[in-house]
């Protein structure tokens, strides 16, 4: 991983700007780098994920962060669906899960990559969740003409995408690991370009060492405007090193991946491969 992509599209929705970066920045880079084209959507506009600004500046600034991360990463095309964040849990379903399907039949994705909805004893964020819900029944649903037949009288088709890639705070099962040793320095490079909102999550940790009683002076430092590379950088590097180590490489980013609905056995009993 990953096979040449002779232009093929990759199509990654998330929920928030920090999201691409934190959870398979290596793994897009390598894409990028092995000639797919990514295409990274966003969800929800991160209004209110700041400490100190206001909401207008906390708009510009993720937008602004977001943009300069994808462009670390390789990412072709940035797509911005513009919820307010927090809030997907009141979201209506159809309404986001049509967004969706538009998206699929405009890029004609080879692989759809988004949250696991079956990593929900491990997540803590509502966005992640709503989101995984939509995009894997936009999966479904992106591939019958019946659904929503105004794309089609705008030009779009239905389409089918050959791979789901599925990622998560815990992934349930994985099935395809990405060896990002080469690339972890772009994935740290994108996370460090999301100031705003890493800034914000050293406050909640503040907050939260506050009530337990602790001090952490790294954090202290940070909040007074130093440099979040001392905190994030050995953060993003041991957990990737833990996820290498347990299949024996430097760094890496884990999946669970279903490929042709999971019915790959009827592929090699039934098909072939074109050349």
């Amino acid at each position: 991983m990953p096979e040449p992509g002779q232009g093929r599209a990759v199509l990654v929705v998330l929920s928030h700007a920090d999201d691409f970066a934190l959870f398979c920045g290596g793994t897009l880079a390598r894409w990028a780098d092995a000639g797919w084209r990514v295409v990274a959507v966003r969800v929800t506009d991160d209004r209110w994920d700041s400490v100190g600004r206001t909401e207008a500046d906390t708009l510009a600034a993720n937008a602004a962060e977001f943009r300069a991360a994808c462009a670390v990463l390789g990412v072709a095309e940035v797509v911005e669906l513009g919820w307010p964040t927090d809030t997907l849990d009141t979201a209506d379903p159809l309404v986001l899960r049509e967004q969706v399907i538009r998206l699929i039949r405009t890029h004609r994705p080879y692989a759809l990559v988004t949250f696991d909805p079956f990593s929900a004893p491990a997540e803590d964020n509502q966005d992640h969740l709503v989101v995984a819900r939509a995009v894997d029944e936009a999966f479904w649903t992106s591939q019958f003409d019946l659904h929503h037949p105004e794309h089609l009288a705008d030009g779009l088709r239905p389409h089918g995408c050959f791979e789901r890639w599925y990622l998560g705070r815990s992934v349930v099962e994985v099935t395809d690991v990405v060896d990002i040793t080469a690339t972890l320095p772009r994935k740290l490079a994108a996370a460090l370009c999301h100031d705003t909102m890493l800034r914000n999550q050293v406050n909640q940790w503040r907050l939260q060492a506050d009530t337990g009683g602790w001090d952490v002076p790294l954090l202290d430092e940070i909040a007074a405007g130093g440099p979040l590379a001392p905190l994030w950088e050995p953060l993003l590097t041991a957990s990737a090193g833990r996820v290498g180590a347990r299949h024996g490489l430097g760094a890496a980013e884990e999946f669970r991946v279903v490929r042709f609905g999971g019915l790959e056995p009827l592929l090699d009993r039934f098909g072939r491969r074109r050349p």
